[in-house]
């Protein structure tokens, strides 16, 4: 047997390859991060691809799509300088945190980046004084659109419409150039008219903007193209065509330059984290649910499971009759249980030392597992 989401022949060799390697461990497929970035390039011809470096920052990753032409959004000088060093020249980089010191902005900008994202009066400031003539993306506030997302980003990004009019306004009064309007409708959005109430919200404010003598020539949309987990998602075609006739509604002939971000929707669908059973156990003899503990946790590759938003298909070779188990990873705090109320199912014949694969885990799953807790070492990365 073999997952539906991979050929007979792709999982033969996922299996095999495996077989030889200590667990826990993740297993990313270049050929399809390739397919994803071409079928974004197909899909939005028109738009400007800035892969979102966070999402998995393999160096493999990135050569791949530096080599595919990919432009690439950063979070901080860190991952600049990683950039860099594969010969990433700074006008394909965008540094698209708002959050950021200001040694850090003026580093960058000696560096080469003239393009940031901003969504405060003190951030302007920053920019202005440390990053003189830049081009500024100004984040607004997503609160209304992103609580369907499976992992919501608002709260602590964007501001306010009117605040961001009054950003814009000062950008322009310090020497910036006020580029565009950057949003993001979540991270794993299934509902698609949420792209829809972001860009008609925009091109409300660029009307308003407009009103003032400013005119601004781009709009980022972000990410939150979604990976196909265990509930399922449109295809990226069907995305695509719905945004761009909601681009055509609101904008019509004056569409600005389009930014996407992708990350999780770029890169997900292209790992197999591949773990094995630790333990099986019962709290008690006439519990109905075993607890199968696994040496991949939250702590190290399964950070999106908090809260069980995020929802990994989870694959054994054994077969039979299946039952309700609890997941859980395998440090020493009450915090590293995967799943406990969504219903998994794993086969009765499961045993200790089988090896369980998580699937769509290409994103998200070894930059989280960046330190050792519990002695624990980060994640190991393979390319296939």
């Amino acid at each position: 047997m073999h997952p539906n989401a991979y050929s007979p022949a792709e999982w033969e060799k996922i299996v095999a390859f495996s077989a030889t390697k200590e667990t826990p461990f993740l297993l990313v497929s270049l050929d399809r991060v390739r397919q994803k970035f071409q079928a974004f390039r197909t899909h939005f011809p028109n738009a400007k691809i800035y892969y979102a470096v966070k999402a998995n920052p393999g160096k493999e990753v990135l050569a791949l799509l530096r080599d595919l032409g990919s432009c690439f959004d950063i979070a901080s000088v860190y991952e600049l300088d990683q950039m860099l060093d594969l010969g990433v020249t700074p006008d394909r980089l965008s540094f698209g945190n708002t959050i950021k010191k200001a040694r850090h902005v003026r580093e960058a900008y000696d560096k080469g980046i003239r393009l940031f994202a901003s969504d405060s009066e003190a951030d302007v400031r920053h920019l202005a004084k440390e990053a003189p003539g830049s081009r500024i993306f100004f984040r607004l506030l997503m609160d209304a659109v992103t609580s369907d997302s499976d992992w919501p980003l608002s709260r602590k990004f964007g501001c306010q419409p009117r605040m961001l009019t009054e950003l814009v306004s000062l950008a322009a009064d310090l020497g910036l150039e006020p580029y565009g309007i950057s949003f993001h409708v979540g991270s794993q959005q299934r509902e698609i008219p949420a792209w829809d109430a972001a860009i008609a919200q925009v091109r409300d404010l660029y009307d308003q903007i407009e009103s003032a003598g400013i005119y601004m020539k781009a709009m980022n949309m972000g990410g939150g193209f979604p990976a196909d987990y265990l509930v399922k998602s449109n295809p990226l075609s069907v995305y695509a065509e719905e945004i761009n006739r909601y681009l055509d509604l609101h904008f019509g002939d004056s569409v600005p330059a389009i930014y996407l971000e992708p990350g999780r929707g770029l890169v997900g669908e292209a790992g197999v984290l591949v773990s094995e059973v630790v333990s099986i156990a019962k709290k008690s003899k006439t519990d109905l649910k075993r607890w199968v503990y696994t040496d991949v946790g939250i702590f190290n590759g399964l950070m999106e499971t908090v809260d069980e938003s995020i929802k990994y298909p989870a694959y054994t070779e054994k077969t039979g009759e299946t039952g309700d188990v609890i997941l859980a990873g395998p440090t020493c705090d009450s915090l590293d249980i995967m799943y406990e109320h969504y219903k998994y199912q794993l086969p009765l014949s499961l045993e200790i030392g089988d090896r369980i694969f998580w699937l769509s885990t290409g994103a998200y799953t070894a930059s989280y597992s960046a330190i050792e807790f519990n002695g624990f070492p980060p994640l190991k990365t393979y390319y296939l």
